[in-house]
């Protein structure tokens, strides 16, 4: 007994009439729950073009319903959620690993499909590295229905986890091989049976051997045509079903064109055949792809490797005891001790212990760190010296690891303007040589017919775009391995663009020019208070404050005193009741106090408030050490061409005395928030302008200027402010970074002007029919080789 087919996936049904989908107005068999509910979701989506031009059955969608989607749901789950979303605000983050791109067209339909969802606020989908990046309100939308939706468009889609997608990869890679290597045996073939073929012109080849050469060249091109080229064709249906082109559409009507007349011409014994160029072509693009391959997943290999740093277990400390448990296990305030030489398990701070740890992986410094009581420290990060305890502070995606790795992906998903004009110019170009090869066609077949074919087939395959595609993504996701390679993470779009632009660069002083770790100096007293008095005020008064000056008076806290009514005036100083007595710390204009412009040195002051006049009491002398690297760097801006200029919210000569150490000659001191930005604002008019900042109190100016700057060891408002975040600390890494920019432009234009310059040489040679299939076939793929090997010398950079 025979069982009719289901319409979906071709296999038997045997379920009778029991799973039917309407489709172009007939009820059509389904074997199975999940092929109607997917056939059903292409109906819905009004894709019924997929079932008309499809070049094989579906796959069999059983698995989809109900256990798919169990799993999708399970993805809801906080505990579940916990190892790749991020939250902040009731908005969600995560980083997805997608299966099946190919293309810049494939990241445009899953950004175009994923964005019609309600809820869903950014959709960024890296072509390179096949990885998404999707923000949206959990309020309005859920992550199962995001993976379900891409899922119904034909890719699947799983939150980005590292281990198995290095699995995954390998995997692709091996089938990539195997298509591969299938395209270069049959092409070495092909090529011995069409040289014999071509010395057939020369010399008269009898009938019968004409015949069976391109019998056997057929058997061998087959494979390569209905395997080794497969994914060529699955990209250019999923482009054309959104209603789109791209390059594997001029790809596919090459190879699957040329194939077909071959076998006509072989089958009836008249006309020419193709196989060796069919051949040549398949195994040159899918060699041009591997190497592609192979520059994503190098060029990607430092972010996957941060997660791996990071231990899978830990010393948990329980009433003096200690017990090994998973790193997953841990929560938040849990104790844990690590030991000499091992890694940090998670985000906290030392509560005891005192030791020196290596952040080489999180900023490319190599010199440990000194860590005390207090002191943060970071998951994957190495203790030196001596065990230590930490309370855990953050787990999962809030440590700053995971931080590092989203920025990146942000950052390597952002695409420069130059990178979209690129995309752009590749989805159009595509279009306009269907359309010259449609041309070539018409009129070959008036000039001469029998050469119409071969023309237009030269035309398709050496104007592929290829090169044009690759001539962005490469460079750009190449730059960004580098610059997380110094300690860089770049957190907004056009980075590349601006940093080779800036020609004035404006410095806070405090945390950015100097270390910002602040002490305390002489302490001068004006009133009938002591010395010890007048710092216990001041360290009551800064209580809670993150300013790097709180943190100086940190050691003379005494307890007895308590500051009430505390207000924080941003860029001034703080007001605070101790005592029934309002006293007031800050700046001199804050405090009332009267400056003397020749003193070299950074002070403070301490008044007191009665009846609506200030007395000041004391005066704080603030140190702060130059960074190392403050000069030279201050010395290479200048020779890059860039002005420096000086904007702190400090009075005092100590200001001016550090511009003179460092040779900047445009000072100004006593800046608040809103003075700065006026400041930057002013500069902008004339030019494109880069401010550095830490605090607080540069967010303000940090959003305002052209490109914003912050130190790793600043407040999160002003690193959420930033453009760039300097990780290590080390202000020598922005002129490196200026010098990586100016290169990745370099090459992305060189890039774009190879792509284009030559298939606007190819082309007309191509058109009149003075190249030959197989030649455009090598031509094409060498220039997509050119293209990656150009953008991998980023790699080799020396910085």
């Amino acid at each position: 007994m025979t069982h009719p087919s289901c319409f979906h996936c071709q296999e038997p049904v045997l379920t009778g009439q029991q799973f039917v989908t309407r489709i172009n107005d007939r009820d059509e068999l389904m074997c199975c729950p999940g092929c109607q509910a997917v056939s059903q979701a292409i109906v819905d989506a009004g894709l019924l073009s997929y079932y008309k031009f499809r070049t094989e059955p579906g796959s069999k969608q059983n698995a989809l319903v109900p256990e798919a989607l169990t799993q999708f749901s399970a993805y809801d789950l906080p505990e579940v959620q916990q190892d790749f979303v991020h939250s902040e605000d009731n908005v969600e983050s995560v980083s997805l690993s997608i299966d099946g791109i190919t293309c810049a067209a494939c990241a445009w339909l899953i950004e175009h499909k994923v964005k019609q969802l309600t809820g869903v606020s950014q959709v960024l989908v890296n072509s390179t590295t096949q990885r998404a990046m999707i923000s949206w309100d959990k309020r309005t939308v859920r992550l199962s229905d995001i993976l379900g939706q891409i899922s119904r468009i034909g890719y699947q889609a799983a939150p980005y986890q590292v281990d198995e997608q290095e699995l995954n990869n390998k995997l692709n890679s091996r089938k990539f091989l195997l298509r591969l290597g299938l395209a270069g045996f049959s092409t070495m073939q092909v090529m011995m049976f069409a040289l014999a073929l071509y010395t057939g012109y020369f010399t008269d080849l009898d009938v019968q051997y004409r015949d069976y050469f391109r019998w056997v060249s057929m058997i061998f091109a087959t494979p390569v045509v209905l395997y080794s080229a497969q994914p060529f064709y699955f990209s250019a249906i999923r482009t054309l079903l959104s209603g789109k082109l791209n390059m594997d559409v001029s790809v596919s009507i090459a190879i699957g064109g040329a194939y077909v007349a071959s076998c006509f011409a072989t089958v009836n014994g008249t006309g020419e055949v193709y196989f060796e160029s069919v051949s040549m072509f398949t195994f040159f693009l899918l060699l041009g792809r591997y190497f592609e391959q192979k520059a994503r997943q190098k060029a990607s290999v430092s972010s996957s490797n941060l997660h791996k740093l990071v231990p899978l277990t830990a010393h948990l400390v329980n009433d003096n005891s200690q017990e090994e448990v998973p790193a997953k296990k841990l929560r938040l305030n849990d104790v844990i001790l690590v030991k000499p030489g091992e890694m940090v398990a998670a985000d906290g701070v030392v509560i005891e212990g005192h030791t020196s740890i290596n952040e080489a992986m999180l900023t490319g410094e190599q010199m440990p760190i000194e860590k005390t009581l207090a002191s943060q420290v970071y998951a994957g990060t190495i203790n030196v010296d001596q065990p230590i305890k930490v309370s855990v502070t953050a787990l999962g995606q809030d440590q700053l690891v995971a931080e590092i790795i989203r920025l990146q992906e942000l950052a390597s998903n952002t695409k420069p303007a130059i990178a979209l004009l690129a995309d752009k110019l590749s989805r159009y170009f595509s279009g306009t040589i269907l359309t010259i090869a449609t041309i070539t066609y018409l009129v070959w077949q008036q000039i001469s017919p029998e050469d119409a074919f071969w023309v237009t087939l030269s035309v398709l395959v050496a104007t592929c775009p290829c090169a044009l595609a690759l001539a962005t993504p490469t460079a750009v996701t190449c730059a960004t391995a580098i610059f997380t390679r110094l300690g860089i993470i770049t957190r907004k779009a056009g980075v590349f663009e601006k940093l080779p632009l800036v020609k004035h660069v404006v410095f806070d002083k405090t945390g950015t020019l100097t270390c910002g770790t602040l002490s305390i100096g002489a302490t001068q007293c004006m009133a009938d208070l002591t010395k010890m008095q007048a710092l216990a005020i001041a360290a009551a008064l800064e209580t809670g404050s993150r300013h790097p000056i709180a943190a100086a008076f940190a050691e003379f806290t005494d307890n007895a005193l308590v500051a009430e009514e505390v207000h924080h005036q941003v860029g001034f100083g703080v007001r605070g009741r101790i005592d029934d007595t309002d006293y007031i710390i800050g700046n001199a204009a804050f405090t009332g106090a009267s400056i003397d412009s020749s003193d070299p040195t950074q002070k403070i002051w301490l008044a007191r408030s009665c009846n609506n006049q200030l007395e000041v009491l004391a005066s704080f002398e603030i140190q702060d050490n130059i960074r190392q690297d403050s000069k030279a760097t201050v010395a290479t801006l200048k020779q890059l061409g860039c002005r420096i200029s000086i904007a702190s919210g400090d009075s005092s000569g100590h200001v001016h005395q550090l511009a003179k150490e460092l040779g900047i000659d445009d000072v100004h001191s006593g800046l608040t928030p809103a003075d700065k930005l006026a400041l930057v604002t002013r500069l902008q008019q004339h030019t494109r302008v880069a401010m550095f900042g830490d605090g607080i109190n540069d967010a303000p100016v940090l959003a305002g200027a052209d490109l914003s700057v912050a130190m790793g060891s600043g407040s999160a408002i002003a690193k959420n402010s930033a453009d760039l975040i300097l990780l290590g600390d080390h202000l020598s890494r922005f002129t490196q970074a200026v010098a990586v920019a100016k290169l990745t432009t370099q090459i992305i234009r060189q890039n774009l002007a190879w792509a284009l310059g030559y298939n606007a040489l190819i082309l007309p040679l191509a058109v009149t029919g003075h190249v030959a299939p197989y030649i455009a076939a090598i031509g094409m793929s060498a220039s997509s080789l050119i293209v990656v090997g150009n953008s991998l010398r980023l790699l080799r950079v020396k910085v």
